[in-house]
């Protein structure tokens, strides 16, 4: 059947239109926006909308390229002085606590579904196996849930489960990859054979990534581009490289990508505000595109026959599988309380990268493959909706949530600075109340260190003197030197933050 790439454009902007709705709601009411992004695509499916997507294959290169780009993005978005506190800890639970909730979740799905489908006749490496597709976590959904409901975490929680979100794919991806190898090569594949290629893919893959983020910075820096525009298309350009060199090097792409992007995000380079914003754009689009593809690819009366088994397993993947495999992870960091410790093994949220593990097997033809993509797209769908909505809540009732420090993004002030310079901006509305000792900048007296630097009066900007007469509804930027003086010029305008 040909469709006209007219239609086809007209839908793709339909989808689009919609999956951005979902996401305004998804921030306004806490629900994560992945899963209103599946819904969507489901809703526009074959028993909805009635659109048919069946190409397992464009599937997973949609897949393939959105992680690569969304774990970039990441990593570009990490700060390595947040991280190195507690990079032990990331690292230990995105290496060791995936292989132990793979190989616990392993074991507790042979025992379920020999009990509830005995007919499936579904052996224990392809329990395994279907537990290795589900063994990483999703760090867009957390994060995306956080910020939106305004969740701040104590205890250096947010950087490690930043780094253990990030990070734990590629060693998902490798327990996958090397289990579908046994189960095609048998006998042949020997352990020693394992262990060598899962070495061989963490060791390359991390000096890939290291040495081609560092080669990144310095080409970056010292090429000559007359357009400023081609800067951020020259950084996605090594994004792409760093992948698939690594790939052809034998090593693990997506941790070379996301350690590219760890290095390149925490290095100078010009024009980085700019390519900033622009993976920051091009990774929702493509979380977007990937959730659409996702919930377009199953059909819904599929999950219905799975539904019971599967709900018993996700509900002992997040009480059993997830918590014993942190306990055990970060049981030599006695420092850690208890409560920190429970709420890591809450978060252990499935997303979009499950789902795409789980087209693996459809695409090598393993016997009951499609049974295990239904089982890992519905135990996703159960996580979001018991882990992600309950994020903040928990966190609250756990008593790990704080009042943020982070000031409000400016709107109406285009404007930033490096990260190098110690500064705050902050975006100011002028009420009624600022003016009760008069209307001129001087008379508020704003604190020593803080200085408001351009006045916004309708559609107008100015630079103001200690003369100007201010307005309410003015809107001030304001530059200071720390949060705690941020706080001062909050008090001294009479403005809520």
């Amino acid at each position: 059947m040909t469709v006209q790439i007219e239609l086809l454009l007209l839908v793709l902007s339909a989808l689009f239109f919609l999956s951005v709705f979902a996401g305004k709601a998804s921030s306004k009411y806490g629900v994560p926006a992945l899963l209103l992004f599946l819904a969507v695509g489901m809703i526009c499916g074959t028993d909805g909308v009635g659109i048919e997507f069946d190409n397992i294959y464009i599937a997973q290169t949609i897949g393939t390229v959105a992680l690569c780009i969304i774990l970039f993005s990441g990593g570009m978005d990490t700060k390595f002085s947040e991280i190195k506190p507690i990079m032990l800890q990331g690292f230990l639970l995105s290496t060791v606590g995936v292989l132990l909730t793979a190989l616990c979740a392993g074991v507790l799905i042979w025992f379920v579904l020999g009990c509830t489908m005995p007919g499936a006749g579904i052996g224990f490496l392809s329990s395994l196996l279907l537990a290795a597709t589900m063994s990483s976590t999703d760090s867009a959904s957390v994060f995306s849930i956080l910020r939106s409901k305004g969740v701040h975490l104590k205890q250096n929680l947010r950087p490690m489960l930043e780094l253990e979100s990030g990070s734990n794919d590629p060693m998902a991806y490798m327990l996958v990859i090397t289990i579908l190898d046994v189960m095609k090569m048998g006998t042949e594949v020997s352990g020693w054979m394992i262990v060598f290629k899962l070495l061989m893919q963490l060791v390359v893959g991390g000096l890939a990534g290291y040495l081609f983020g560092k080669l990144a910075v310095f080409v970056i820096n010292k090429i000559k581009i007359g357009n400023d525009a081609l800067y951020p298309i020259l950084v996605l350009t090594f994004c792409i490289f760093i992948f698939s060199a690594t790939y052809y090097l034998q090593g693990n792409g997506y941790l070379a990508v996301y350690i590219g992007g760890l290095v390149i995000g925490n290095s100078k380079f010009v024009h980085k505000r700019s390519s900033m914003k622009f993976f920051e754009g091009l990774a929702w689009l493509f979380q977007l595109v990937m959730f659409l593809t996702l919930g377009l690819l199953v059909n819904p009366h599929e999950l219905l026959p799975i539904a019971l088994p599967a709900l018993i397993i996700s509900l002992l993947m997040i009480l059993i599988a997830r918590p014993l495999s942190v306990i055990l992870c970060l049981l030599p960091f006695r420092k850690m309380s208890v409560r920190a410790k429970s709420y890591i093994s809450w978060v252990g949220l499935r997303g979009a990268v499950p789902i795409i593990f789980a087209i693996m097997p459809l695409a090598e033809n393993i016997p009951h493959a499609r049974l295990m993509f239904n089982i890992v797209f519905f135990c996703t769908l159960v996580s979001l909706l018991i882990q992600g909505t309950s994020l903040p809540s928990v966190a609250r009732w756990m008593k790990l949530s704080e009042k943020s420090k982070d000031v409000s993004k400016l709107r109406d002030f285009d404007i930033d600075v490096s990260n190098d310079i110690k500064t705050v901006l902050a975006e100011v509305e002028l009420n009624e109340n600022t003016f009760e000792v008069g209307n001129r900048l001087m008379d508020i007296k704003l604190p020593d260190n803080s200085l408001a630097v351009m006045v916004k009066r309708e559609e107008k900007y100015f630079v103001p003197t200690g003369k100007t007469e201010l307005n309410p509804k003015d809107k001030l930027l304001i530059m200071t030197d720390d949060y705690d003086s941020l706080q001062e010029v909050y008090k001294k305008l009479k403005v809520e933050k």
